[in-house]
């Protein structure tokens, strides 16, 4: 359970204000970006009434879509954090993604504290993102691929220590796996923001998808 004193940001999917990046969501993404956005008010397939459809139809192979949406800012580093939500894959797309991303990114006091995560079709593997490095890092975690025309509910906590960032644990489906991997926060220099983000990968064959998003939350306390 969120400690007292908890804030919680619902229903973000719907949120206005949703924002893409060209090539800032690849490893090292320069030139022509990939085809994608966010149709939101999606009735079906939805569980609260109103998806969001986070699609990719081409571009450059393994290339990423990346979609981030501005939150209000908190002035500490967070002793909470935790992003959730619900995602759906028609069958025809099950096997289109080369990778799913998801971060929560907050500037404090001129350090950046980067919490991403990424569900790794390629190496069947969950892995987190070293922001300091700019690189993923497994975590023993084994990725098995969504299931296709069924919800799934995806929960990732964190917390950070001073300058440093702790994935504390991820859950998929109810099964919570234990992490404990610290990173340190990367000085940037730059003015307090929190973002929320999700990223969906281009394969080898820049196979097109859609990927539907529900229940998206972010509970958080500094």
């Amino acid at each position: 359970m969120p400690p007292p004193g908890t804030t919680i940001i619902s229903n973000i999917q719907n949120q206005k204000g949703w924002q893409t990046c060209g090539g800032c969501g690849n490893d090292g993404g320069t030139g022509q970006g990939p085809v994608y956005d966010v149709t939101q008010g999606i009735g079906s397939p939805a569980l609260s009434g109103s998806s969001a459809d986070f699609w990719i139809t081409g571009g450059p192979a393994f290339s990423g879509g990346y979609y981030f949406i501005e939150q209000p800012t908190v002035p500490n580093p967070m002793s909470y954090l935790r992003y959730e939500f619900d995602l759906y894959i028609p069958a025809q797309y099950a096997s289109a993604p080369q990778a799913l991303e998801f971060e929560c990114q907050q500037n404090s006091n001129g350090y950046t504290y980067n919490y991403a995560w990424q569900a790794d079709y390629a190496s069947k593997s969950w892995r987190v993102f070293n922001y300091t490095t700019k690189h993923w890092e497994g975590t023993g975690i084994a990725f098995q691929p969504f299931a296709p025309d069924t919800w799934h509910h995806i929960m990732a906590i964190y917390h950070a220590s001073g300058t440093q960032v702790i994935h504390d644990s991820v859950t998929v489906d109810g099964v919570t796996y234990p992490v404990n991997i610290t990173h340190d926060a990367l000085f940037t220099g730059n003015g307090l923001e929190l973002t929320n983000a999700f990223q969906v990968d281009l394969d080898g064959n820049s196979s097109p998808y859609h990927v539907y998003v529900d229940n998206m939350t972010v509970s958080l306390k500094d």
